[in-house]
């Protein structure tokens, strides 16, 4: 692995056990994802399912493998307005324990409109609710409120377009970041979840750089997206279809995204992530050959490579 980065590089344990596909890696525990984080010669992750829930417990954890906490997602129903008390108060407490752990980030996702995550949704409704104007307004609204709590606690709002919510495609990013105040929301830039709604990775990044807070780095198997597109699969269907893999290993080019942010000096942590089956695709060994392709542009970027 590189020794040296222009950029902190990290992964996601979303790698060995999955979010949205409970049956993905559940029988891994969170002490072999922090021993092959370590192996990995790398130093910062996120809160997995798997990881102790306990504060001092989880400090005790990392500091024993030598990784840090950099964010937990939050996901916000704030497009229902009755539920905005409630919802920011969650977020306060969240917000408190990850200045507690040492973040300076909080990925933050709405859920409202969404098939898979959304509590009001029935099983019997097959597309992503979108939002009307009000929607727009109340998300816009709590966004802000939540940006100034997490500002409270030194910590920064990283909004987290993603598949299969109400904010995923190109135009839905560029309302949001409009809709919402600069000094209190930033972006979580995703390559894997832009490619995913149709969008340009490189294109977003350079459009909206001055917003971005944190990167995730995902790739996609076009071939597979295509298939699954064409046979009207939802998001969850995508993933245990193999739509997601590591960087290197799926159809985009990282080269300009990993140049265009060296070149605009992000010096944040960006996070490796795969979110596919670790029984066909095993999280470490995936990982060492993803290190070892962003190292190969970083470097190629080094000896004078074009853009």
């Amino acid at each position: 692995m590189r020794k040296q980065w222009p950029f902190r590089i990290g992964i996601h344990p979303i790698n060995w056990v999955g979010e949205d596909v409970a049956e993905h890696g559940d029988d891994c525990e969170y002490t072999t994802i922090l021993a092959e984080i370590r192996a990995l010669g790398l130093h910062g992750t996120e809160v997995g399912r798997k990881f102790p829930r306990d504060p001092g417990t989880l400090k005790r954890e990392l500091a024993a493998h030598g990784i840090e906490l950099v964010s937990q997602w939050k996901s916000v129903l704030f497009t229902d307005p009755p539920r905005r008390a409630g919802e920011l108060d969650a977020y306060r407490a969240h917000a408190a324990f990850l200045r507690e752990m040492g973040c300076a980030v909080i990925s933050t996702a709405e859920i409202g409109g969404s098939l898979h995550w959304d509590p009001r949704r029935t099983p019997h409704e097959s597309a992503v609710a979108r939002l009307d104007d009000d929607g727009w307004r109340h998300l816009a609204e709590g966004l802000n409120q939540a940006g100034a709590i997490a500002r409270e606690f030194g910590l920064r709002l990283a909004y987290h377009h993603h598949g299969g919510t109400v904010v995923e495609q190109p135009d839905e990013i560029d309302r949001l970041l409009q809709a919402t105040d600069p000094e209190l929301v930033g972006l979580l830039f995703d390559t894997g979840h832009a490619h995913y709604a149709g969008g340009d990775p490189l294109a977003l990044l350079r459009k909206h750089y001055d917003r971005i807070a944190y990167v995730h780095l995902k790739d996609v198997r076009g071939e597979v997206l295509r298939h699954a597109r064409a046979e009207g699969a939802d998001f969850v269907s995508c993933i245990r279809r193999g739509v997601f893999t590591v960087p290197g290993d799926g159809s985009i080019d990282f080269a300009p995204i990993v140049r265009e942010l060296v070149d605009r000096g992000y010096v944040g942590w960006a996070m490796i992530e795969g979110e596919q089956d670790p029984a066909d695709h095993p999280a470490y060994v995936y990982a060492k050959r993803s290190l070892a392709y962003l190292a190969g542009i970083a470097d190629s970027y080094e000896r004078g490579g074009t853009r």
